[in-house]
């Protein structure tokens, strides 16, 4: 699971708590009252059980925060609805979901793209999203439509040419220095993000390694304020709660105040250039 998942289901856990708090009743009172094991409750509110429609209810029920309600269950089914398993979602290969990704940049206007290891989708060279394609294809031990996926990550790139849109992507330096396929392909790649600044529509910033820590974050795309899509190692997330976007959108916004751009990040792009020719 995602961390991101576990933050959210942590996140309603929390609140639960709160609502029995403060209607001042005790976790064995809210269990008899429901006719659980009085450890549930505990467990519930941890996150260390799922919570279910059921559960959402009895505590709005008994805790009088029946106004709480709706707000709650399409919380719960946000999360429940978001989650994705990585090997159902790359089933049959990984241009279909190139595809899906695709359509949700064809209707977004302002696109926010976070990396902390690896170049945005968006900015990479054909040899270095056919390495970082196949590393991924042979790990999930998924079908192998390599060609067509590359192909496939080329044409979304033609979304940073279409009037009307803008584009912010924040890299860590890390995605400067870890390596897919070799030197070669790396020096490509870091040629091609230096051509990137100064695009029109694009910003481009990147996080230096010695940037304070003020935030940790999974990879995630923003489409404008309506949908964040989060990228973890077995799971990715879909989230639409306004409130859980906000806390995204807040979190981009720290990390590209940290970031350097224009000629700084060229700077920091020429020494990654150099450390791989030397």
């Amino acid at each position: 699971m995602t961390s991101s998942v576990q933050e959210a289901r942590e996140a309603l856990g929390k609140r639960l708590r709160e609502i029995r708090r403060r209607a001042g009743m005790s976790g064995r009172e809210l269990a008899r009252l429901e006719g659980w094991h009085e450890s549930k409750v505990s467990k519930y509110e941890y996150a260390r059980l799922h919570v279910s429609d059921i559960v959402v209810r009895a505590y709005c029920r008994h805790c009088d925060a029946s106004d709480q309600l709706e707000d709650l269950l399409a919380t719960l089914h946000n999360i429940d609805s978001a989650y994705g398993e990585w090997r159902q979602l790359l089933g049959t290969g990984m241009k279909r979901r190139q595809q899906q990704t695709m359509k949700v940049e064809s209707q977004a206007t302002f696109i926010r793209n976070w990396e902390s290891a690896v170049v945005s989708g968006l900015l990479q060279t054909a040899d270095y999203a056919t390495a970082i394609m196949r590393n991924v294809i042979a790990f999930y031990q998924i079908p192998d439509d390599l060609d067509e996926a590359v192909s496939k990550r080329m044409e979304r790139q033609r979304v940073l040419y279409q009037k009307g849109k803008r584009f912010h992507i924040l890299m860590a330096e890390q995605s400067l220095y870890t390596t897919f396929g070799n030197d070669q392909v790396m020096i490509g790649q870091l040629d091609r993000l230096y051509s990137v600044i100064g695009m029109p529509r694009v910003t481009l910033g990147i996080v230096p390694n010695t940037a304070e820590g003020l935030v940790v974050v999974d990879n995630f795309f923003m489409f404008d304020n309506r949908m964040v899509k989060v990228e973890g190692h077995t799971a990715g997330i879909t989230i639409t709660q306004p409130r859980d976007i906000s806390l995204y959108g807040r979190a981009f916004d720290i990390l590209a105040r940290q970031s350097a751009t224009g000629e700084a990040a060229r700077t920091l792009i020429r020494k990654a250039i150099e450390t791989r020719s030397g």
